[in-house]
Formats: structure tokens, sequence, C-alpha cells
């Protein structure tokens, strides 16, 4: 077996149209965090040919955007990934998908304003930080668990950071964040960018918000539109998809059923 194939303790899935993923079976695994973000990211900057994501883990978010902007064709994505295991993972990803010459992987820290020349920007910055400040939670011992859903490396407000930093003129950040953290609002404006707009993600029908999508620019492209407020439900009361999850799914390649990942086929 070679490394272009999953062992019995990973799989490989469908991420967006012909493109697959090798994920941990007992490790982080791709969301609807990660779907939504993607979405709206793709929608508020069509036009973006250099895109970055920002803790890119398995590379979920990235190929899920480029995938909903139109793919590869004259555009370039760069990720940046402190966790070595899931640098592994996305690595292997590209490869098998033939991905390697457009885009730009990289292990480091967000947070290390060295990882691009001087005076590289990006047009479209997409984010999904971790959620839980040091102290508030139980850290896994399973250690891609632990860096995804703890702030071992800092928090939304750094990623805030780093995107001023990289953000082209006229560019949007994009990121995902518990709906109800006060620093989803105050990361963007502790570093100068305004949001222009705020996506909250109710999970099912009756419940309150749980995550949040917020769509960021620099403060100095103003004067900016009023702030647009919306809202993404994902399943109806009785558990089943709302209408617009379902087109979401489908702009992504998924059906009802997900499919066998080539390898499955090939083996059946």
């Amino acid at each position: 077996m070679t490394d272009l194939q999953p062992s019995p303790q990973e799989s490989l899935d469908q991420i967006a149209g012909d493109w697959w993923v090798f994920q941990l079976r007992k490790g982080h695994r791709f969301s609807t965090d990660d779907v939504v973000v993607a979405a709206v990211a793709a929608e508020v900057a069509p036009q973006a040919t250099r895109v970055l994501d920002l803790g890119s883990g398995i590379c979920s978010v990235g190929l899920m955007t480029m995938h909903l902007l139109g793919g590869f064709d004259g555009r370039r994505l760069a990720a940046v990934e402190a966790q070595e295991l899931s640098a592994g993972l996305a690595r292997r990803s590209l490869r098998y998908n033939k991905l390697t010459d457009v885009v730009d992987y990289r292990l480091g820290d967000l947070r290390d304003d060295t990882l691009f020349d001087e005076g590289t920007t990006f047009d479209l910055i997409t984010g999904s930080p971790p959620y839980v400040p040091i102290g508030d939670g139980i850290i896994s011992p399973h250690p891609q668990k632990a860096a995804c859903r703890n702030e071992l490396r800092g928090s939304v407000v750094d990623y805030c950071e780093a995107a001023k930093r990289w953000l082209a003129p006229g560019g949007r950040f994009a990121f995902v964040m518990l709906a109800a953290d006060p620093r989803i609002e105050d990361g963007p404006l502790r570093h100068g960018l305004t949001v222009l707009r705020r996506t909250d993600v109710v999970f099912r029908v009756g419940r309150e918000p749980h995550i949040a999508v917020l769509v960021c620019a620099h403060d100095e492209d103003g004067p900016h539109p009023p702030r647009v407020s919306d809202t993404i439900t994902v399943r109806e009361a009785d558990g089943e998809w709302t209408p617009e999850i379902v087109a979401l799914r489908a702009s992504l390649g998924f059906g009802v059923e997900a499919p066998a990942s080539p390898i499955e086929h090939a083996e059946a």
C-alpha cells in the first residue's frame, strides 16, 4: 500500500467535486463549520485569484472555497497550518488530487509574520479558528483534536491579526467562530477590520445560532456599505437538511449519499 491509499486508521472522503481528502477516522474531520465559511467566502469574493486559508488543517476549507470559486484556472491557494499531523494528511491529499503545483501549503504558525515574503497579499482569506481558550475546557489527548479545538497556538484574535497583515486592499476575510463568543466581534475591531456581513448558523430549526461566519475588510477601504446580517439554517425540525443546505451540498458535488472513494470503487 502506498501513502496515497488510506491506512486502516484513515478514510478517503469526497471534499468537493472530484477532490478527495485523507482524514483520520478518530481524529478531527471536516464539518458544517468548514462548509459554511467556504460558501460565504466564495460568495463575497467571486473574483478572487489569490486565496489564503489560515489554520488550514487538512485543507478542507481551502479546497471547498476553490471549488466554489470555479477551480484553479487562473487561481492559486496558499495554506498555513502549524499541526504536523494535519499538514501531512493535507499534503497527501494534494498529491492525490494532483494539486501540488497550484496549492502552496506551508507548515508554520500564522502568528509568524515572516511566513510569506514582504508585500505578499491575498484577495480572499479564510479561517476556522479553534473555539476553546486554554483553561476553559479539557484538552484532548489526541494532538490533532486538541489543536483544532483548543487555542494552543492563538485565538480568533490572532487570526484577525494575520488576516490584517496579508489581506490585499479591497480584499475580504471570512472566518467562522462560536456565535456567542464576544471575540467574534472584538477580534476584527482590535485589528483594523470592518465587519461587512454576519451570517449566523442555526444547526436545527428552533435553536439559537451556534456558530457565525463574519466577512471583514480593511477599515481604510471605506466608506463601507451598511452591514448585512443573515442566517443559514442547517436542518429542519425533523432533522432533514434544509433546501439551502441541499443546494449548497449539491454545489460541492455531494448527493444524498456520499459516493464511494475511487480506491474503494476499484477494490469493490
